[in-house]
């Protein structure tokens, strides 16, 4: 009888072992993307290249499925385009790519010089897949005639969380 208990609990053992992600929940969407990504950002302004270098953009968990992203300042004297908190971006994952889009975003921020600027963001996309971040909208800031058409791809920073 000892040894039928003990192969009964060796088999329910084997049986029940399936998995490590059975015994796990999976973590809200915004708490598997949030944090710092460092990589390189470009902006294009008409055809030309207004900015091509480092930046690092934050995303903080606004909901289980949304996050707030900072869009970090660039550019450089009177043309400085200071930080942009994007709120609210809507998450849906699709196999391992978690993704969020924003048809339009509408805010505003404070230049250096104290003054209030119109932000309007068109066709955020944010996609994160296998560590990596791929950002890409279109900016018009303040009274600008032309759009600032960005790309940034990142990493997550070493020193995140």
């Amino acid at each position: 009888m000892t040894l039928m208990v003990a192969a009964l609990a060796i088999m329910m053992g084997v049986s029940s072992c399936g998995s490590d992600d059975d015994d796990e929940p999976e973590l809200a969407l915004a708490d598997q993307v949030a944090g710092s990504y460092i990589g390189n950002e470009v902006i294009m302004v008409g055809e030309d290249e207004s900015s091509n270098g480092t930046a690092t953009y934050k995303f903080v968990k606004s909901s289980d499925s949304s996050v707030d992203m900072t869009i970090p300042s660039s550019g450089g004297g009177a043309m400085t385009v200071p930080p942009i908190e994007v709120k609210n971006i809507k998450l849906t994952k699709s196999g391992n790519t978690i993704t969020g889009k924003l048809e339009k975003y509408e805010g505003m921020v404070t230049n250096a010089q104290g003054q209030e600027k119109t932000i309007n963001l068109y066709n955020v996309v944010v996609m994160f897949s296998e560590k990596t971040v791929v950002v890409t909208f279109s900016l018009k800031y303040g009274s600008m005639p032309f759009l600032m058409e960005t790309t940034f791809t990142g990493n997550p920073s070493i020193c995140q969380m």
